[in-house]
């Protein structure tokens, strides 16, 4: 996951105005949908100072002219200043459990008889849910690089998505709930010099792409499982609202939202969704038992 950044030890000298810092919150909530509070200024001040010196500017306002321009390099630099990630592999492992115990093996069927089957990890960050993801299904089907079946993983920092792509880590973050489950992604192997190398299998499975999820989704078709977690805490009650509706809309009638450990849907039959477990949820077929429109 994509998740607001923490303070530095290393803070910038440059004053942040109250001005400042609404400006800077404006364009992170309409580019991004981030939500920052007032509490966040120190942090602000530290990742962004950073970026106005190194552009060689006199104040924060003249930082948000360059953002506020277009300049695409610079909007990545915002970004990535202001989000950090936290992630490792299997986190939260009740979740992958359910989707090892109930929620792919019908899935995995539904495949070998030649369905088209898509997971997707929004707000991958570094790419080890994706990975963690590939691992349960190749586990339970070997196959599975044979079948119509693939994994998305999307986050708006492309400084992460590099790392997920190459998907190699360095050792020190390797950090599983099992030795066998650290087996399935990496396989037995010792690392070979600095980084670890996810295993090619798992790679040939998951497709890592940018993506803002407050903007319009170039995304065709629907979903059967959806791992979006820890992510729109970040967001506001009206964002949340909206990307939870959504995730729902492209989600198969029966298919899989499962939400972060500390985030919650109020009222979520009214986005067509019913608990299903911790911080799962399923889209809802019609009374019928037909699919949504």
């Amino acid at each position: 996951m994509t998740t607001l950044a923490r303070p530095s030890t290393s803070d910038s000298d440059l004053p942040l105005t109250e001005a400042d810092f609404a400006r800077i919150a404006r364009i992170a909530k309409a580019g991004w949908g981030l939500s920052l509070e007032s509490a966040k200024r120190p942090l602000i001040r530290s990742r962004l100072g950073r970026r106005v010196k190194a552009l060689g500017l006199a104040s924060f306002d003249a930082y948000c002219d360059v953002v506020e321009s277009g300049e695409a390099q610079e909007s990545d630099h915002f970004i990535t200043a202001l989000t950090t990630n936290v992630t490792h592999f299997y986190r939260e492992a009740h979740h992958f459990e359910m989707l090892e115990s109930q929620i792919l093996p019908p899935i995995l069927q539904a495949a070998r008889q030649g369905k088209r089957v898509r997971l997707w990890s929004a707000g991958c960050s570094s790419g080890q849910e994706a990975y963690s993801l590939a691992g349960s299904i190749l586990a339970l089907a070997p196959e599975a690089a044979r079948l119509d079946l693939r994994i998305l993983g999307t986050d708006i920092d492309p400084t992460v998505l590099q790392i997920a792509q190459d998907g190699l880590y360095d050792p020190k973050i390797c950090l599983f709930p099992t030795p066998a489950l650290e087996e399935r992604v990496f396989g037995r192997a010792p690392p070979t010099g600095a980084l670890r190398a996810v295993r090619p299998e798992l790679k040939a499975l998951v497709t890592f792409r940018r993506l803002n999820l407050v903007k319009p989704w170039p995304i065709s078709g629907r979903f059967d499982v959806i791992f979006c977690r820890n992510v729109v805490i970040y967001f506001d009650k009206p964002t949340q609202r909206q990307l939870w509706a959504r995730f729902a809309e492209v989600l198969h009638p029966g298919a899989w939202l499962l939400i972060g450990h500390s985030e919650r849907i109020a009222d979520p039959q009214d986005l067509g969704l019913d608990p299903a477990g911790i911080t799962t949820y399923r889209r809802a077929a019609t009374p019928s038992g037909k699919a949504p429109s």
